[in-house]
């Protein structure tokens, strides 16, 4: 695994591209009042969306992987509607909003290919422990 490994999966490029994106471009526009209470949980939101694909990834059972994945998932939709309660309340331009908007749903579709992906994969399965740790459902 490894972080050259990580590096290769353009799903957490993409997220973590977005997250520094939203750093430059939305962070330092906000009002003074709202620095350290919307952009603090814009700023956890967006990189706890590579974050915990990076954790994901190197866990050793896929199920654990899936499961990072879903929590990813639910941190990049944390992220898509504080964008849009900042596009509404017009703390962001209206194309600053679309750009990252769209950049979440290209990040969502890879993402859910990805679970897609490890769930028919499968690796780490086979594994010593596994059957004991993460039984298959019925």
């Amino acid at each position: 695994m490894g972080l050259e490994a990580l590096s290769k999966l353009v799903v957490w490029q993409k997220a973590k591209d977005s997250a520094k994106r939203i750093y430059q471009e939305v962070l330092p526009g906000l009002p003074a009042e709202e620095k350290w209470a919307l952009g603090q949980q814009i700023r956890r939101a967006s990189v706890s969306i590579f974050a915990n694909i990076a954790e994901g990834h190197g866990r050793f059972y896929y199920q654990d992987n899936v499961r990072f994945c879903y929590i990813a998932r639910g941190s990049l939709e944390e992220t898509l509607s504080f964008l849009t309660f900042c596009n509404e309340t017009h703390l962001i331009p209206q194309t600053l909003f679309e750009s990252l908007r769209n950049d979440g749903e290209e990040i969502s579709r890879m993402l859910n290919g990805y679970i897609g992906h490890l769930k028919a994969s499968k690796q780490g399965a086979n594994e010593p422990g596994a059957p004991a740790i993460f039984p298959e459902p019925v």
